[in-house]
């Protein structure tokens, strides 16, 4: 009978235990709604979701550039944080910083960058001491239209001192004062370059007056992600910079037929042309080398010079010691063809501007001569030719603006 009445009573202890441990739950249970007090009584932190949050979530795809990026904890203070940007294949840092009061994480650049990937990684002390890590990762938008501007001249080239900085862009931009505020043109020697906009698609940067010869210009693109239209973003975030050569400029004369070439104001020689006939006068006005060519097929249909049977009324294969002067069709260019009594006596080109040359380009000749001491970017100006002076989006002809004109063409106000 005392062994009956033993194991009862243990029994009866052993429930009795169960119950007030339960009853301890059940009491922890009721303090807290999301189960915190047991993990707490059990020495558990809260999940690391809980503490801290990331803005965009975690798995996000497709996260727009305005959503912005934040780490924050609402109690406790943030240890570190660490977000890496991946996009064209390449890892960078994004610069942030922790707030005073330890409960936010923000970039520098408020901005996200599209057609990328993000991880987090943060570190966080809650108010109890303990720490809790999170790792999180997310995609941002990729655009299906960009822009890119090509831009003239080129990388490291050494060119004369009236080239002008042009960007042509693949899409016309509507949003011009925020593309035109995220190119910059600078000098050293520094000096005052504005911009001015020919259509929604072309953008020109120039000085007052021609580059001074040893002036070093720096083009810095930060287009990229920029929205230049309406659902079109920019793609290059690149810096190109090119060298001013020495200063030469050549002044023909249509009604003299002679051409006189001065360089750092000194004149080098007075060579005899032939400018364009009556009925196809040369542009007045100046003109900048944008292009060089030894050789080059010069057709009169590509320019609008075409016979009744729609045959360009010349086809020449071998065109030698060819200079662009306009985006139209106007070139300085060497002439084989012609009599050679016709340079310095009459015009008879279709508006190009002919030196005396012979068949496959000769260095001696009046066109290889200029030729090889030609750069891209050098002007030529003409006058009194019988024509409306060159249109200032015809090749670089910004040169033929007012500088007050020049200037009225800048987007930003």
């Amino acid at each position: 009978m005392r062994h009956v009445q033993g194991r009862a009573r243990r029994a009866g202890a052993v429930l009795a235990a169960v119950l007030t441990w339960a009853g301890l739950l059940a009491g922890a249970a009721g303090c807290t709604s999301d189960g915190a007090g047991i993990d707490q009584m059990l020495g558990k932190g809260p999940a690391p979701e809980d503490v801290i949050r990331v803005t965009p979530d975690d798995g996000t795809k497709g996260a727009r550039p305005d959503d912005g990026l934040l780490v924050r904890v609402l109690s406790g203070r943030l240890e570190s944080v660490k977000v890496v940007k991946s996009q064209d294949a390449e890892e960078s840092p994004v610069p942030g910083h922790i707030t005073e009061d330890g409960l936010r994480w923000e970039p520098d650049d408020p901005g996200l960058a599209l057609a990328a990937r993000y991880t987090v990684d943060a570190v966080a002390l809650d108010g109890h001491g303990r720490r809790s890590a999170r790792h999180t990762t997310f995609t941002t938008y990729v655009p299906d239209k960009r822009f890119i501007g090509y831009v003239t001249p080129e990388h490291r080239s050494t060119v004369g001192t009236g080239m002008i900085v042009s960007l042509e862009f693949n899409r016309e931009i509507e949003h011009r004062a925020a593309v035109e505020r995220a190119v910059r043109v600078t000098a050293e020697p520094a000096v005052e370059i504005r911009p001015h906009w020919f259509g929604r698609s072309r953008l020109d940067f120039r000085p007052r007056h021609y580059w001074k010869p040893g002036t070093r210009v720096t083009v810095a693109l930060r287009l990229r992600d920029l929205e230049g239209a309406p659902g079109v973003y920019g793609l290059q975030d690149k810096t190109f910079s090119f060298t001013v050569g020495r200063h030469q400029v050549s002044l023909v004369d249509a009604v003299r037929h002679t051409m006189q070439v001065r360089r750092d104001g000194e004149l080098l020689a007075t060579v005899p042309i032939t400018a364009g006939a009556p009925k196809m006068t040369t542009y007045n006005g100046k003109m900048v080398v944008t292009e060089m060519l030894e050789l080059t097929r010069m057709n009169g249909a590509t320019v609008g010079f075409r016979k009744k049977d729609g045959k360009g009324e010349y086809d020449i294969p071998d065109v030698p010691h060819a200079m662009r002067l306009t985006d139209s069709g106007t070139f300085l260019h060497g002439n084989y063809w012609a009599d050679s009594d016709i340079f310095g006596h009459t015009n008879v080109s279709h508006g190009c501007v002919g030196l005396r040359d012979v068949k496959g380009g000769g260095s001696e000749t009046p066109a290889g001569w200029f030729f090889d001491r030609s750069l891209i970017g050098d002007v030529v100006e003409v006058v009194r030719s019988n024509d409306k002076k060159v249109a200032p989006d015809n090749g670089l002809g910004g040169w033929n603006m007012g500088w007050k004109e020049w200037k009225a063409g800048s987007a930003v106000k």
